[in-house]
């Protein structure tokens, strides 16, 4: 399941705090803040997805994550190649490579990503 944008950024907080209360998150926004109903509402439904709990302490509800951000990317990024790249993470990688303005040496840093990557299929 997928987060909307406004969700990706509550979690973003959520996974960066580890836990947070309600207050916390509007505070942690930039101006104007959001208002309490809309982050409320925003929470209400991912929990519906899946992706926050909460323990209640008093009135109040401490927030925290269900679903791990590695997960979460790893899963939109195989959608993405499968929906753009035609299931082929070597197509997706070669795009990435070509199109981003990686220096010689972050290049070098994923030569030995792969290097790395190959050794252990071969073990």
């Amino acid at each position: 399941m997928k987060l909307s944008k406004s969700e990706e950024q509550l979690m973003n907080l959520i996974w960066k705090h580890k836990t947070v209360f309600l207050k916390d998150l509007i505070e942690s926004h930039d101006d104007p803040k959001p208002a309490t109903t809309t982050v409320a509402t925003l929470l209400k439904r991912m929990q519906d997805k899946g992706f926050v709990g909460y323990k209640l302490y008093g009135n109040s509800r401490e927030y925290f994550a269900l679903v791990k951000k590695n997960d979460y990317f790893a899963k939109h990024v195989k959608g993405m190649i499968q929906n753009y790249f035609g299931n082929s993470a070597l197509q997706f990688a070669s795009f990435f490579t070509t199109t981003s303005d990686l220096t010689a040496d972050e290049l070098e840093d994923l030569k030995k990503i792969v290097d790395q990557e190959i050794q252990k299929k071969k073990l």
